[in-house]
């Protein structure tokens, strides 16, 4: 008789939270569910690399889903959260790091003048839209197919059949008087843009955008696409949001606003200016901001919001990216990888585009796409590549990744793509 097959601790582990948590998860991408299998189980990790509670290593390009722009467990952000873990964890009230790392960001997005902490992206999206609600006193939203804000209410909706559709919830329990308000079009596409605005004249209160497209892997914006929608939001009394909670000290030390030009009126960051641990925040002009309580009359608190452990952090790798020419090899290495991916596709005539924006890249199959990332998603993790478990998902590039990382991922690439 055949030996039995001896379950990996993997996967004890994640029968045993299928008990705990919907779908043993406590956030969806982690479960699988687009590639098939069991989540590996992390037991550690240090600079480019993961490892799993079966004491296997990946070279990880998932990041922690962006914020690890230094390499996991960089030793002076540990040092400086450390020793910040010494004086406590929590407060409930104010303290100077929180006034150090909104410098250190304002010093880098120009178009924040004021700025309010929150512990997530989603709380740092919903509050700029209440804002920008406030402020202009309309009604409507406008977001694009696939771009993800985060799970508010209001922006979990799905495109109607025309530019200017109301939105419909995708998502059960939104109701659809939440989603109605949200308008959504096509990401690049000006003429749905205008077609909106022209039809909700003086009710949109806010254009919210990832000015790169991150969640569906990246989309890059047309030339005239972000020139276009300030011009537009200017002509209809509209305020422009900027989501680059993403893309905020990733794609530039300024974000995608600094590497495209464009000031937003409100712009959300997350995950690298927290270092790693939980944080967002949203700013912008201060006629704006000066709305948010206890200056205005739009509310918005958080017991956790500017804890100063992920402000320490925060303030520790915004101090290792100002640095002179950090952004150049960040260029260079995500460069690197996926002119090599592209390189081999075409070698072996597998059709594949491979759209690369500074420390982010994705790729993408042309023919019957989410089978053919199945397969080559686990021909990669099985042999030591750990990337996103979903074709429509961005892979990060961290700064601890190295030429001999690279040259492995690529090794294991070829192989996978056969």
């Amino acid at each position: 008789m055949p030996t039995p097959r001896v379950q990996t601790q993997s996967e004890k582990l994640f029968d045993e939270s299928l008990t705990l948590f919907p779908g043993g998860v406590n956030s969806p991408v982690r479960a699988f569910g687009a590639v098939g299998g069991t989540p590996r189980f992390i037991a550690k990790a240090q600079g480019s690399k993961l490892w799993d509670v079966d004491g296997n290593e990946y070279i990880d390009y998932v990041g922690s889903w962006g914020p690890a722009i230094l390499g996991h467990a960089d030793p002076k952000v540990m040092a400086a959260v450390q020793k910040a873990a010494e004086n406590g964890f929590s407060f409930g009230a104010p303290t100077e790091l929180e006034s150090r790392l909104a410098l250190l960001v304002k010093g880098a997005f120009p178009s924040i003048e004021k700025m309010r902490f929150v512990s997530s992206g989603t709380e740092a999206t919903m509050s700029a839209l209440r804002a920008a609600r406030g402020f202009t006193k309309r009604q409507h939203i406008l977001k694009f197919d696939g771009c993800y804000h985060g799970h508010a209410d209001t922006l979990l909706v799905k495109a109607g059949s025309g530019a200017a559709t109301f939105g419909t919830a995708s998502s059960a329990g939104v109701i659809p008087e939440f989603a109605k308000y949200t308008l959504n079009v096509a990401y690049n596409d000006l003429h749905a843009v205008e077609g909106a605005l022209q039809k909700h004249k003086n009710d949109v209160a806010a254009i919210i955008v990832e000015p790169v497209v991150g969640n569906s892997g990246v989309i890059l914006p047309q030339p005239e696409f972000l020139p276009g929608l300030r011009k537009l939001c200017d002509a209809h009394g509209t305020l422009l949001i900027f989501d680059e909670v993403m893309t905020g000290f990733r794609v530039a030390f300024g974000g995608a606003q600094f590497l495209y030009k464009i000031k937003s009126d409100l712009t959300c960051l997350g995950k690298v200016i927290g270092g790693g641990l939980p944080v967002g925040a949203y700013g912008g002009r201060q006629e704006i901001m000066d709305q948010i309580s206890p200056l205005g009359p739009v509310y918005q608190a958080g017991t956790l919001s500017g804890n100063p452990l992920a402000m320490t952090a925060g303030i520790e790798t915004l101090k290792q990216l100002a640095v002179p020419g950090v952004y150049d090899r960040l260029q260079k290495l995500t460069d690197q990888l996926a002119s090599g991916i592209a390189e081999i596709a075409k070698a072996k005539k597998v059709g594949l585009k491979v759209p690369s924006v500074c420390g982010m890249l994705s790729i993408f199959f042309d023919r019957d796409p989410v089978q053919t990332f199945k397969k080559f998603f686990h021909d990669c993790l099985a042999h030591g590549v750990y990337l996103p478990p979903s074709v429509y998902e961005s892979w990060f590039v961290s700064l601890a990744h190295t030429e001999k990382d690279l040259q492995q991922t690529l090794h294991v690439i070829e192989a996978a793509l056969g």
